[in-house]
């Protein structure tokens, strides 16, 4: 005769009510999972949409008409502004564009700042294209969605997603200078994605893919938009980009909100010195890595792309006042700027 208590269980066990109650549950978060895999997708999928036509490949040209390379570019302006990779256009002066729907177009590049690893371009013929916003990189949040359009190995029109990974690093270019303020993400990059865009959840570029660490997984980097903006204004205004050579590697950095209230401080970020070059003006004014840059000439630092903004050519040759949170002082220091 069966014991009553497992009579109990048994009876629960095999309850209908019971059953359809766990059926029913289980249902509905695979209903729920579904959903937000598909908003994902759709995500993706209208970033895509909306920016992959303004997404070219570029073979570079020698001035002989032979073929130096090729690599990824977005256009910024409906009149064929183009941007990409230093590395990519290799100081060559012409390049074949290839838009998203078959065109081929001739352009011609219009300034080089190996310091950035940015490069401008403009499309020769009178032509409206479809063109991709810059988006604030400033705004980023690590976690974020980060999609990257180009075309890798060859094969064009590539997308791959990730997110976000990290913000504020420096990254030494060709030219042997600290890139600041640049966006780390696990978004796939392969040869041939040099020069396209990394693009937001939004729509907007928010980065201009630049680089690969060879044998690591998911560690690639882009040029934040910001700094990205700042160097197509000075190629268009100059046709090159001057500026001061302050000597440091710099990424954005919170204040300690005990210490910004003590010292009256109005901003909530600063520049965190990453590195300092050994000989420059910041090596020899007396910066130290963790210092935290508040201003510069008196106009605030709230992050490495500011840093980068007011170094520019008017300061060359200046001496100028740089404030300085250390530890949790503030200090002034005198720096002679040079060119870049």
């Amino acid at each position: 005769m069966l014991d009553p208590a497992y009579s109990f269980l048994l009876d629960e066990r095999s309850d209908p009510v019971s059953e359809a109650a766990d059926s029913s549950a289980s249902v509905s978060v695979a209903a729920t999972d579904a959903a937000l895999l598909d908003a994902y997708s759709r995500s993706v999928s209208d970033v895509v949409e909306c920016v992959g036509p303004s997404v070219v490949r570029l073979d570079i040209r020698h001035a002989n008409g032979s073929r130096a390379g090729s690599g990824s570019g977005v256009i910024v302006s409906p009149d064929g502004l183009i941007l990409t990779n230093s590395h990519v256009v290799q100081g060559a002066k012409r390049a074949e564009v290839t838009t998203l729907d078959g065109r081929s177009l001739a352009a011609r590049i219009l300034g080089d700042d190996p310091d950035t690893d940015l490069a401008l371009l403009r499309v020769d013929e009178a032509a409206t294209l479809p063109a991709a916003r810059l988006g604030d990189s400033k705004q980023l949040k690590r976690g974020e969605i980060a999609i990257a359009i180009g075309n890798p190995l060859g094969f064009d029109a590539t997308v791959t997603a990730g997110v976000v990974s990290a913000l504020g690093h420096s990254l030494k270019s060709k030219s042997g200078r600290l890139i600041d303020d640049v966006i780390q993400t696990d978004a796939a990059l392969n040869p041939g994605n040099s020069g396209g865009p990394l693009v937001s959840s939004r729509g907007e570029v928010i980065g201009i893919n630049t680089a690969m660490i060879a044998g690591a997984q998911g560690i690639c980097f882009a040029v934040a938009a910001n700094t990205a903006r700042f160097v197509l204004g000075e190629i268009i205004r100059h046709g090159r980009v001057r500026r001061a050579y302050l000597g440091v590697g710099a990424g954005t950095i919170a204040l300690p909100r005990r210490i910004a209230l003590r010292l009256g401080l109005a901003q909530a970020t600063g520049a965190t010195v990453t590195a300092v070059e050994a000989g420059g003006p910041a090596d020899e004014a007396g910066l130290l890595t963790g210092d935290i840059l508040l201003a510069v000439d008196g106009a605030p630092v709230t992050g490495a792309d500011d840093l980068v903004r007011l170094l520019d050519a008017e300061k060359i040759d200046r001496t100028v006042p740089l404030d300085v949170l250390r530890r949790s002082d503030k200090r002034r220091f005198w720096v002679a700027l040079r060119e870049r």
